[in-house]
């Protein structure tokens, strides 16, 4: 079973390549990364982990029990305690449920772990599975959006019980 992990720079080597393989299947439904991203991958994933220090975002990658990186679920711009969340899972894991269930738990970190209120989501209209995960993990659609130029949807999660 897969386990969600604070992200960690011994992770690096892995979620490179969880990147790599599966770049051309995010990029059919999500804005790419843009080569930039691979070529300063590690700079870049320092810079990650110094604001997951401050507190301003905290990032989650899905390992397998090999040490394989199967998704990706961050907190992003954490403030007013909300934040913004975003996923993305490995071609090769998709339609298993693991999403649904690292959103369900990145949720409830976002309340004992991190002390938030709301998670504030967006994704594009023909992003079924996406729309379909935000749906079964309790959020709400609250407008409507353009990502990259393609239309969507904004969606709201209150945290409060």
């Amino acid at each position: 079973m897969p386990e969600l992990q604070s992200l960690r720079l011994d992770h690096a080597p892995a979620l490179l390549v969880f990147e790599q393989e599966n770049r051309a299947y995010f990029a059919a439904t999500i804005p790419d990364r843009g080569d930039d991203y691979f070529a300063r991958f590690d700079e870049r994933l320092r810079a990650l982990l110094a604001e997951q220090e401050a507190g301003i975002c905290y990032f989650h990658v899905l390992v397998d029990p090999a040490g394989a990186v199967l998704g990706r679920v961050n907190l992003v711009d954490v403030a007013d305690g909300a934040a913004d969340l975003g996923y993305r899972i490995a071609e090769r894991a998709a339609g298993q449920g693991l999403a649904t269930s690292a959103v369900r738990e990145v949720c409830r970190r976002a309340v004992d772990s991190y002390g938030l209120t709301a998670l504030r989501a967006a994704t594009t209209l023909d992003n079924t599975a996406s729309r379909a995960v935000l749906a079964r993990t309790g959020f709400t659609v609250t407008g409507e959006t353009r990502l990259s130029g393609r239309p969507g949807l904004t969606y709201l999660r209150s945290l409060r019980p």
